[in-house]
């Protein structure tokens, strides 16, 4: 009898337990050279579509484009090497892994786990693809390489880039809703509703600030004609 007693006082006790290691709460997911090549990426892309109509804006143009370009390779290596999210084996996912995400939305079951969707991270690699396009099609023109047909390559892709640019915005606003988290802030402070055990442990501030100012120096070299090899 007092067995059954026991027993009867201890169920409550671990569905209590179970219940609150099984509470979402804001944990770290992002870590900074992540949120650096993000915002990064935006600045640049924005200012060399600003500055691509513009003669007089020229070094400006080039400076963002190429500092695009050297983002984009610096997150392919921390695609490799970086923290549990920020690796391309996290997101990246088979055509029928994205085309299930997809229906999963359908059906009113969006995707909630932590790090990039398989739609977001199809998108993120087309984008960086893109970018990577317009660089070297940009380089070939000013060499006058391929003569008109590189600035046509660099002016149609710059333009589909921007479509994915939009579609990627609008994505985020509708998973915001749809996950009732905001995604743009997250990719800000860097986190995301999760598990405790999900957590990123190390934010690599150091490795974010490498970025960051190695960016920045290379735009100034572009910027000051200090590397002629890509502006002449």
């Amino acid at each position: 009898m007092s067995h059954e007693v026991n027993e009867q006082m201890d169920k409550p006790m671990s569905n209590a337990v179970g219940a609150t290691g099984k509470l979402r709460q804001m944990i770290l997911v992002w870590d900074m050279p992540v949120r650096v090549f993000h915002w990064l990426l935006v600045i640049c892309f924005a200012g060399a579509w600003l500055t691509s109509e513009s003669e007089r804006l020229q070094m400006i143009h080039y400076a963002f484009g190429y500092t695009a370009c050297l983002l984009i390779l610096i997150r392919l290596v921390w695609g490799v090497i970086g923290t549990r999210y920020a690796r391309f084996s996290q997101f990246l996912k088979s055509p029928k892994a994205v085309l299930g995400h997809f229906m999963a939305m359908l059906r009113g079951h969006p995707h909630h786990d932590v790090g990039h969707n398989p739609a977001g991270g199809l998108v993120m690699v087309a984008l960086m693809v893109l970018i990577l396009v317009i660089g070297l099609s940009g380089y070939l023109s000013v060499k006058e390489v391929l003569g008109e047909f590189a600035g046509e390559i660099h002016e149609s892709v710059a333009s589909l880039a921007l479509a994915v640019v939009i579609l990627h915005v609008l994505a985020a606003i509708i998973m915001s809703l749809l996950e009732k988290q905001n995604l743009v802030r997250s990719m800000v402070n860097g986190k995301k509703q999760g598990m405790p055990e999900q957590a990123i442990r190390y934010p690599q501030y150091l490795v974010g600030a490498v970025i960051l100012l190695g960016s920045l120096y290379f735009f100034y070299l572009i910027l000051s004609g200090a590397l002629p090899a890509l502006t002449q």
